[in-house]
């Protein structure tokens, strides 16, 4: 299923994608969760029920009808993996990391999968990642690295925004990558039981259809099993976390001469049966 947060003109609502249509989880089912972390920790017992109404699509509305909003208006943890694709390790001039280096973006980065991105004031140096975002599940701690991909529960795509004079300025990261906006992701979740294989999944990146980035999930250094095996040994993964799996060659900070976003330019990640994020720069307020 792929599961999204919409607003068709009365406030969030959760819906189930089928086709151009959405339809409406609660307005039949009022009972169910209105906000899709309350639905992700219940899944295993509404799993049934979600299907039962989307498949009897009552009350269902036009997609472009509608606007799409981030899955998760504020996810718990959005944790981040760098340096997890051998094109963009070769690009950045560094070699293949023994260890995973995770940093987080705040909660407050999460963006629409439609809604502007940002261009700080606080420094123009904008640039753009296209990556596969895994949304925990179940969870958990300890969780053994062959029992990780049970604990997924969906997957989408995912803009991992940087703002790279703030990424550098020191050896922590969390600042460049967590301006408000600058983690665009969506456009819905679509279940893992959909997914066969997250590591066969073209994923792009354009910026004013220009391709920028053009790669595969196959190419990930630490594969998705691997990483949540390894940030569950330290801390606790719960429904609804995110987790941006990395991100392949063709940054524009890279490129000769870089070329960093600005207002007026239009980004678009797509990754191969997940949809696509589009999302327009403008110039902070």
């Amino acid at each position: 299923m792929k599961l999204a947060t919409f607003d068709a003109g009365a406030g969030p609502e959760l819906g189930v994608v089928a086709g151009d249509l959405m339809v409406p989880l609660n307005r039949g089912a009022p009972a169910l969760p209105s906000d899709m972390m309350g639905l992700i920790a219940a899944w295993p017992a509404l799993r049934a029920k979600v299907r039962g109404i989307a498949a009897a699509g009552t009350d269902a509305i036009p997609i472009d009808s509608i606007r799409l909003l981030a899955p998760i208006r504020r996810p718990g943890k959005i944790m981040a993996i760098g340096l997890n694709y051998a094109d963009h390790i070769a690009e950045s001039g560094m070699e293949t990391p023994k260890d995973q280096v995770w940093f987080m973006k705040a909660s407050t980065s999460a963006n629409g999968p439609h809604d502007p991105i940002q261009v700080p004031k606080a420094s123009p140096f904008l640039d753009y990642e296209a990556e596969l975002v895994a949304v925990i599940g179940q969870g958990g701690r300890h969780i053994a690295r062959e029992d990780a991909r049970a604990a997924v529960f969906g997957y989408c795509c995912g803009n991992d925004a940087t703002e790279r004079v703030w990424q550098h300025r020191t050896p922590q990261w969390v600042l460049g990558k967590s301006f408000d906006t600058h983690a665009p992701f969506g456009p819905w979740i679509t279940t893992a039981d959909e997914v066969p294989d997250p590591h066969a999944l073209a994923i792009r990146c354009l910026v004013n259809d220009e391709v920028r980035q053009d790669s595969n999930t196959r190419h990930l250094v630490f594969d998705v099993a691997d990483q949540i095996h390894h940030l569950s040994q330290a801390m606790t993964l719960e429904p609804g976390d995110l987790i941006f799996t990395g991100t392949p060659g063709g940054i524009g900070a890279a490129m000769s001469p870089r070329r960093f976003l600005k207002p007026g330019d239009r980004v678009r990640v797509e990754i191969e049966g997940l949809g696509q994020l589009d999302n327009l720069c403008v110039a902070e307020a």
